[in-house]
């Protein structure tokens, strides 16, 4: 597995350009499992990155609707997703070697085979390997709230990102995201309405309660115990 996740960029006198990320790479070790789940299923279900399009149908050896999903963490929600839909294609984005290790494991063990994992920066790959108008979903679920001021900033639910699926989505395709701080969720809510080309699902204009298609994660059952809140934006493209 090539595991440079972010395309090192260079001015015209060859120095690094910085970008601001949404995301700190913290490698963490490989346990003996995750690291034998790399080195047989990466092969299978593994997409190394390339700056060019993707040919899905070819990538799922089928033509049916690709489901994006960024940052999976350790990957227990999209294989479960995958399994439960396998009238669907799933293509995860994880930038953390042990996440995609473990979803790889996982899948396997479930006997999952309509889905593909990347070990790659989610905002490159989808500026240079997903087609236009090639997406039913995109699911971005609990990312890095940077809840500090400063750090604002690099949260990756921003007009410019919000633009970029748009552009990937199919018409009537939907970009589903969920968070557990709700700061960051009306942050989200302000940054989508503002955005052209999208309509909330919300009937009340603001939040959707949670659907069938997001399975409840370990984290956020413990996190409902402790009283703490979720919520989930659906926005649909419409043009």
């Amino acid at each position: 597995m090539i595991n440079d996740v972010i395309t090192p960029e260079f001015d015209e006198n060859g120095r690094p350009l910085r970008r601001i990320r949404s995301f700190v790479r913290r490698q963490g070790r490989l346990t003996k499992g995750q690291e034998l789940a790399l080195e047989q299923y990466w092969p299978v279900m593994g997409v190394e990155y390339q700056p060019e399009p993707l040919d899905l149908t070819a990538l799922f050896g089928r033509d049916a609707p690709v489901v994006l999903e960024i940052g999976f963490g350790m990957g227990a929600s999209l294989v479960s997703m995958a399994q439960s839909n396998p009238h669907q294609n799933f293509l995860g984005i994880e930038v953390h070697a042990p996440g995609v290790g473990a979803c790889l494991g996982s899948a396997k063990e479930a006997g999952v085979e309509n889905l593909r994992v990347m070990c790659h920066d989610a905002v490159e790959v989808l500026e240079k390997m997903i087609p236009d108008n090639s997406l039913s979903m995109v699911q971005l679920f609990f990312p890095d709230p940077w809840h500090k001021a400063r750090h604002n900033k690099r949260r990756i639910v921003q007009a410019p990102f919000a633009g970029l699926v748009l552009s990937k989505l199919k018409p009537g395709g939907v970009f589903h995201m969920a968070t557990d701080w709700e700061a960051y969720a009306e942050h989200m809510l302000s940054v989508m309405s503002g955005v052209e080309g999208y309509r909330n699902q919300s009937e009340s204009g603001d939040y959707v309660p949670r659907p069938e298609t997001r399975p409840l994660t370990k984290f956020e059952q413990r996190g409902q115990r402790l009283g703490h809140g979720v919520w989930d934006l659906m926005f649909e493209r419409v043009k």
